[in-house]
């Protein structure tokens, strides 16, 4: 895209296999700016083409808006993320999500613990109650 020149929503979307939709959410969460038209329509700079391209990713790998925010905040989405070296502010989220992650996996590894023992339980009762 040429210097100062504007691209409409759709052309952003299409340029980072992402729907009009997408981008408007990532504008909704404040990942994305874009400036308005006389005609309503909203017009991104060349900018946003890194930034969405960042956001998308991000989320991909799973990563939550949130996250992504404060990788905004330490003013890691404006440089391409597979660049290096990376940006320091990137890993904070990223290890803060993985151990959320591994503390829910660990839950929920107990929780089907429980209930296979429990189910282990009920077969061993009702065939003890079909023998009788």
């Amino acid at each position: 895209m040429p210097e100062g020149q504007m691209m409409r929503i759709g052309e952003l979307a299409a340029h980072i296999d992402a729907s009009p939709r997408v981008l408007r959410h990532y504008e909704d969460q404040g990942l994305l700016a874009s400036t308005r038209g006389q005609n309503g329509y909203r017009f991104y700079d060349r900018d946003a083409v890194t930034r969405a391209t960042n956001v998308k990713t991000l989320l991909d790998v799973g990563l939550t808006a949130e996250d992504v925010r404060q990788h905004a905040e330490s003013g890691c989405l404006d440089e391409p993320l597979d660049e290096v070296p990376h940006c320091n502010g990137e890993l904070a989220p990223i290890e803060a999500r993985l151990h959320t992650l591994n503390e829910l996996i660990a839950r929920l590894e107990a929780v089907r613990e429980r209930l296979s023992e429990h189910a282990r339980s009920v077969e061993a009762s009702l065939n003890h109650t079909d023998r009788d």
